[in-house]
């Protein structure tokens, strides 16, 4: 009730009507007033003061206050005793309160009649109840007085209606009304509620609002549905008493059905009611709710109430400056508006309806469920979901499967989620505990949607709440990186990022938790160690914190801990935490504002503690190749996605690139000399070197040596100067060398090109017919040279691949063409090396795991003998150089057969593959970068159309061939498949290695999903026009080949490449359009431009163009590619691509229709077949296409009886090796993938056929009894097809029976005590077997297969049991031998019953039964 005295007074403030001043308080007697002396006993003739005196008041004059002598109850009776005792009674009672009218005539003794009396000290009396009466409310616990007084209370009460407060600042008309409360009785409460009824008629608003709420403490229960319909007829003709009105039929005892029109009447006017009154309103709304309606009035509810927009911005604004600035460390009562006031206790009346009354909760979270529209979405749903969520423990299940429910249906998104933040913070920050369990629970899923939201709720939850919040939130963060769960580390790192940047200062606060993590860096992968140490490094570094230097300095500790530490994956931690650490001291900061200038540039003592950093990483590191590479890797990472002030990256260019010439580089002139097992040679050079200024790469006498020391061989020593170097560091020391010369000349490489067409000192790596003579030792050496050079090519054509030149643009092409080569010739040796363990490529924990040992690097005197600097050359080497290109095009743009076999064998998938290469390629091979697949942009040229000579002047054109095209196209479609695939988040099985799914993308992972979508985005109109020349060849191969596309004619090798760039093609289109960023909307007008790029291949259209017509645009254009489909896995990724993409249309119906027509022509189309006269049609492949066509054909039921009705006989009448002709797809090898999908889909839709009611039409009756019809025919087609397959079955199952019978009696033969406690439930379950086989067998008409019989007791031997036989005299004991066909007969022990087929009968047919119970 205190709450509801509160939200009342607001009216007492209002200003009164104009005519208020004509009804000023006119005295009711003119008597003239009698003056008394304070403090002195009133000395009266008067029968009221006289009997009041008797009984045991005595009345004071001025302000003192009237004594009581007795006790009240004393009193009472003493004074109801002597009036009815008196001569006069009745006449006495009017005297009585003649006197009483005339005594309070003078207002200060009114005043004491209404204030409490003083009790005296030395009466035993007052031992009672220490609160005392007045002298009014005494007299109106008396029934014989109590309707006179009440008359004159009634009268004497509007003197006072136009003055509030007397001089001693008391209401003298809140004191009349509260002598009416809690009467022991009321005599005659229809009079009083009457009474009542009119003076609220005539007194003015502040009075009324008192009256009202003292209504239920003034009348009985019996007054209650008069008073309630009064005050309905009063809440229409007076709105301003809306609230103490409702506030007052919330307490009474009324109808439920005059409650529901009261609550009707208030929810017409809710929408213009202020929001000072929505408390109230609200509290009885939902206090007048029943379990019928509940529903319906929570639903009416939501719908109209948006609070979002009953807080002023301006004030909201005011408000979050106001406690932003205060730092929200001060009382709520300084900072909170007065709107924000009336939403807290607007939401604590909610809270407290939905603890005590379950249905309203659950009433509330089914009207948010039955919500559909994403517009139709309020912040107020979001409030209420955490409310209940915190508040009933029962429904947080409930809430959380309703939640992630919206959220993967895009209903609650981002934006609802930050402005219910914004709006409500002071409301969630309560229930803080709670939205973070929330948070937690969601990311544990699976669904990367819903754990993205979680994370929002992290981030939400530190921006907007306190700072214990922000402690909670990071100590959850935390627990999280901890957890071991792949994705929960993932999402919880990129959140501690966000909220560095976002409030540095806070998170600083907080160091000492994310510090905590240096402990737990075992189970945490590369890329997740990056972004620890960033946000540590951030924190440490911070210049707006000086107060950082601990964090320093146990960061400092941790790095060289952990470099010094002898083993890898340590020394792996403490390289990535060294090289984020200096990347974040030497970050340049010359654009930031916030920064003066001294401040922003590197200082000399910092610039010395990075490169102090730097070298000491690099000195622990050099001893090991992998850790060398390892920091090279990282160290170019930095180089490519941070800047680095000009200081430091001039100081590490310089050292880079002067170690790199000393230790890989050499004059191509001098060719090194040694005892090499292999002639060394000067190989894949694309210009023809001057003796004296040409430069090679010095890869096989470097491989020689290495392996050569770690043999055991002797090694030279060391000279002044020289350093450990090793091979395994060549690629990923020029890519260090190649970033930090791009960064410092603003991409210009011409100071590192000669490195492009440099030559390689290798051998002749064309194995020949000298491969079987080599020994394994020689062929583990040329797999590691082969490994290397592929890995420099890639790297190479990683830095150069953005030239603009058509020179350039040719020698990379050269370059990607000779991996493609090498990587045929790797096949070969690797298919003769078996236990071969190659060099690694990429150097994080997860691909060490798989190298059982590391390599020794030793020292070698490498002498630079030539710039890496690329001369100035003469026209006559230009032209040299363009007629060796061409030669280089024209040798490889004719593939050998050799080449198209290798490619056939990769690409087919016919044969299984047993090399290390093609299982676990992405560990040794260097990472191609995104921007390699710029070269896509060249032109495809098949041997098709391609001249036999190109001229010189014709180099200038790139070109890209086939076997190229599908390299490219390979690598993207991983790259997408691990980047835009959601990974299934799932903890790490024990001692299991993890991250198996990134290895070999360790460049990739840091760059976000939306970043690579943007970059394919750039490929999508070449990669449509590689589609449609590939298009384009299987058409004109069709044309020329009679429409038999694998006829005699065509070449077999290329027609398998160009059929998996088809495949590809199509594989990179559906991953990039089923990534789930799209359903994000700052990732919409990706889609759009996406969709715009199909669309405008059929018609250039407007960029404005709705989304509607870009999708049905994009779908006709890739389904104009049907036609040229070359397989059935082809068939599959155009159907998921077009899936994908009809997804995001709202016509369901039309979609759906033309997924089916596509799905049954590729069904009913005859593919190329395989090997061995099979199908190369995968089982799972035709599983998942003939699941799509009968989920989007118009009716499941006749497309499965068509196939079950037509395509089967066909299939049964046509020869063995022949398919049905309907359905060419339908084959004897296929059958059961056929059946099962058909039984499967069946199941499904006579789940769906909801059950009939009685108050269905006749007609509804009709069409559920006719699709029932349907089904059941088809079930029955089905069965039948395979009869004779359950036959056999149970035959072959009925051998299986026997030795499980002849178990038991193994059992007790040997008496072993753990079988034969299994013995009864097998007894049991056995003849549950028999029993349901029979009636099976009966339901089916086909009795007469098998028949029933005793068998006799036998042991695992098969030998019959003698000792059982001679104790029993049941019908066992007359059984015959059966030894003419024991291998035939089944038997249960003790009269048990076994069916057997008919043809193994037993001699005896007595024994068969013939009952069919």
């Amino acid at each position: 009730m205190v709450s509801k005295r509160r939200l009342s007074k607001s009216e007492d403030k209002e200003s009164l009507t104009e005519d208020a001043s004509k009804t000023r308080k006119q005295p009711l007697s003119k008597k003239t007033k009698k003056s008394h002396i304070a403090n002195e006993v009133e000395e009266n003739d008067s029968i009221f003061v006289k009997l009041l005196k008797i009984s045991g008041i005595i009345l004071k004059t001025g302000e003192s206050q009237n004594q009581l002598a007795v006790d009240q109850i004393a009193f009472q009776k003493k004074l109801f005793q002597t009036l009815r005792r008196h001569p006069s009674y009745p006449k006495i009672i009017e005297e009585f309160v003649s006197g009483l009218e005339s005594y309070i005539e003078d207002e200060d003794s009114f005043r004491n009649c209404l204030l409490s009396c003083e009790r005296l000290q030395d009466e035993e009396a007052s031992m009672g109840a220490s609160y005392s009466k007045s002298l009014i409310k005494l007299l109106l616990g008396i029934d014989i007085l109590q309707p006179a007084i009440i008359k004159t209370l009634f009268e004497k009460l509007p003197e006072y209606f136009f003055e509030n407060k007397n001089s001693d600042e008391i209401n003298i008309p809140r004191l009349i009304v509260s002598q009416l409360k809690w009467l022991d009785r009321v005599v005659d409460g229809k009079d009083l509620t009457t009474k009542i009824m009119q003076l609220i008629s005539i007194a003015p608003e502040n009075l009324q609002h008192d009256i009202i709420t003292s209504l239920p403490e003034i009348l009985g229960d019996s007054q209650h549905a008069d008073v309630g319909k009064e005050l309905s007829d009063l809440l229409i003709e007076n709105t301003s008493l809306t609230v103490p009105i409702l506030d007052v039929l919330s307490s009474l005892r009324l109808d439920p059905n005059f409650l529901l029109k009261v609550r009707q009447l208030v929810m017409d006017k809710l929408s213009s009611i202020r929001l000072e009154d929505l408390p109230v309103i609200i509290k009885f709304i939902l206090h007048s709710v029943t379990a019928m309606d509940t529903l319906e009035v929570i639903s009416e509810l939501r719908e109209k109430l948006d609070l979002q927009h009953c807080v002023l911005p301006s004030r909201l604004q005011a408000s979050q400056v106001k406690l932003k600035s205060k730092g929200r460390a001060s009382s709520s009562g300084n900072q909170e508006s007065s709107g924000q006031s009336c939403i807290i206790l607007l939401f604590d009346v909610i809270k407290s309806a939905i603890r005590y009354e379950k249905t309203i909760s659950e009433a509330w979270i089914k009207a948010i469920e039955n919500t559909a529209s994403v517009s139709e979405h309020k912040v107020f749903d979001l409030v209420m979901l955490f409310i209940i969520y915190s508040t009933n423990t029962q429904t947080k299940k409930y809430i959380d499967r309703v939640l992630r429910n919206k959220i993967r249906s895009g209903c609650i998104q981002e934006q609802l989620l930050q402005s219910t933040f914004s709006v409500h913070y002071l409301v969630l920050k309560d229930m803080c505990s709670s939205i973070l369990s929330l948070a937690q629970s969601l990311l544990h899923s699976l669904d990367q949607s819903i754990i993205s939201f979680g994370s929002l709720l992290y981030k939400y939850a530190f921006k907007f709440f306190d700072t214990y919040c922000q402690q909670e939130v990071v100590g959850a963060l935390v627990t999280h990186i901890c957890s071991g769960n792949e994705a929960e580390v993932d999402t919880a790192l990129d959140v501690l990022l966000e909220l560095v940047v976002l409030n540095p200062s806070a998170m600083m606060m907080n160091a000492v938790f994310v510090k905590g993590i240096l402990d737990y860096l075992d189970n945490i992968s590369p890329q997740q160690i990056r972004k620890l140490f960033y946000v540590l490094s951030t924190l440490a570094f911070s210049k707006q914190n000086e107060a950082s230097s601990h964090i320093q300095d146990d960061m400092h500790l941790v790095i060289r801990k952990q470099l010094s530490s002898t083993v890898f994956k340590y020394k792996l931690i403490g390289i990535i935490g060294a090289v984020t650490m200096a990347g974040i001291m030497a970050a340049d900061r010359s654009e930031s504002p916030s920064l003066t200038q001294e401040r922003a540039n590197l200082s000399d003592e910092q610039c010395t503690q990075v490169t102090s950093l730097l070298q000491l990483v690099h000195s622990c590191s050099e001893q090991s190749p992998q850790a060398s590479a390892l920091y090279y890797d990282e160290f170019a990472n930095l180089i490519q996605h941070e800047k680095l002030d000009p200081k430091a990256l001039e100081w590490v260019g310089h050292t880079i690139c002067n170690d790199f010439q000393d230790a890989f580089v050499v004059d191509s002139c001098v060719v090194p000399e040694g005892d090499f097992p292999f002639p060394v040679k000067a190989l894949y050079g694309l210009e023809e070197y001057d003796t004296q200024d040409g430069i090679a790469i010095n890869l096989l006498p470097l491989l020689f040596s290495q392996d050569f020391a770690k043999d055991g061989g002797p090694v030279t020593s060391q000279e002044s100067g020289q350093k450990l170097v090793s091979p395994l560091c060549l690629a990923p020391y020029f890519r260090l060398l190649r970033l930090c010369v791009e960064r410092q000349h603003n991409g210009n490489l011409e100071e590192i090109d000669g490195l492009l067409d440099c030559p390689i000192f290798l051998t002749d790596l064309e194995p020949g017919e000298k491969l079987e003579s080599m020994s394994a030792k020689e062929r583990s050496f040329m797999c590691s040279l082969i490994f290397l050079t592929l890995n420099w090519f890639r790297e190479i054509v990683n830095a150069f691949c953005q030239e603009t030149s058509p020179e350039m643009k040719g020698k990379v092409l050269t370059r990607l063409k000779h991996i493609v080569e090498l990587q045929i010739i790797l096949e070969k040796y690797l298919a003769v090396t078996p236990d071969y363990v190659p060099p690694l490529g990429n150097f994080d924990v997860e691909t060490l795991d798989i190298t059982p040992h590391t390599v020794t690097a030793i020292s070698a005197k490498i002498r630079k003998k030539g710039k890496i600097e690329r001369k100035q050359k003469t026209d006559g080497s230009k032209t040299s150089s363009s007629d060796t290109l061409s030669e280089e095009k024209n040798s490889e743009c004719d593939p050998t057969p050799s080449h198209r076999g290798q490619l056939n064998k990769e690409f087919t998938g016919k044969e299984e593959k047993t090399s290390l290469l093609l299982h676990n390629s992405h560990a040794f091979f260097r990472e191609l970068d995104i921007e390699v697949f710029s070269i896509l942009h060249c032109g495809l040229v098949t041997k098709f159309i391609l001249d036999t000579e190109m001229h010189t002047e014709a180099t200038e054109v790139v070109q890209l061939g086939p076997p190229e095209l599908l390299f490219l196209l390979e690598d993207l479609s991983q790259k997408l498949e691990s980047m835009l695939t959601p990974p299934i988040a799932r903890r790490v099985p024990f001692l299991k290695n993890k991250g198996s799914r990134n290895i070999g993308f360790s460049h990739l992972q840091q760059r976000s999903a939306q970043e690579i979508v943007h970059c394919v985005f750039q490929l999508l109109t070449p990669m449509c026009n590689h589609l449609e020349n590939i298009h384009n060849y299987f058409q004109c191969l069709a044309a020329e080949n009679h429409g038999v596309v694998d006829g005699p004619g065509v070449k077999v090798q290329e027609y398998h490449i160009m059929s998996s760039c088809y495949q590809r093609l199509l594989q990179i289109f559906h991953g990039l359009f089923a990534w789930s960023g799209f359903s994000q909307p700052e990732n919409q007008n990706l889609l759009y431009s996406a969709l715009h790029v199909l669309s405008s291949r059929l018609k250039q259209g407007e960029h404005s163009q709705p989304l509607e017509e870009l999708l049905s645009q994009s779908v006709h254009y890739l389904q104009n590619f049907h036609q040229s489909i070359p397989s059935f896995q082809c068939a599959l990724y155009l159907i998921r691509l077009l899936m994908v993409i009809l997804e995001k249309s709202t016509a369901s119906a039309q979609n759906k229709e033309k997924i089916a027509s596509l799905a049954r022509q590729f069904l009913c189309r005859v593919w190329p077949s395989g090997d061995k006269e099979k199908s190369n049609i995968s089982n799972d492949q035709l599983h998942a296409l003939l699941c799509i066509y009968l989920e989007h054909t118009e009716s499941i039921l006749k497309a499965i009886e068509e196939i079950a009705g037509v395509g089967v006989p066909e299939l049964i009448n046509s020869p063995k090796d022949a398919s049905s002709s309907t359905f060419p797809t339908l084959t004897r090898h296929t059958f059961v993938v056929f059946f099962r999908v058909m039984m499967a889909e069946l199941e499904k839709t006579v789940k769906k056929i909801e059950p009939g009611t009685a108050a269905d039409s006749q007609q509804i009756h009709e069409e559920k009894l006719l699709y029932w019809n349907m089904a059941v025919r088809d079930f029955s087609i089905l069965i039948n097809l395979i009869k004779e397959d359950v036959l056999s079955l149970l035959e072959t199952f009925q051998l299986d029976t026997r030795l499980l019978h002849h178990l038991c009696g193994h059992s007790k033969i040997h008496q072993d005590t753990r079988l034969t406690q299994h013995v009864p439930l097998l007894k049991k379950t056995l003849e549950l077997l028999v029993c349901r086989v029979k009636a099976m067998l009966t339901l089916n008409n086909c009795r007469e297969a098998f028949w029933l019989g005793n068998l006799k007791n036998r042991d695992l031997q098969g030998e019959e049991i003698k000792s059982q036989n001679s104790q029993e005299s049941t019908a066992d004991e007359s059984e015959d031998d059966m030894s003419s066909q024991a291998s035939k007969s089944k038997a249960t022990e003790d009269g048990e019953e076994d069916e057997v087929s008919a043809g193994e009968k037993e001699q005896d047919s007595d024994e068969s039964y013939d009952d069919s119970d």
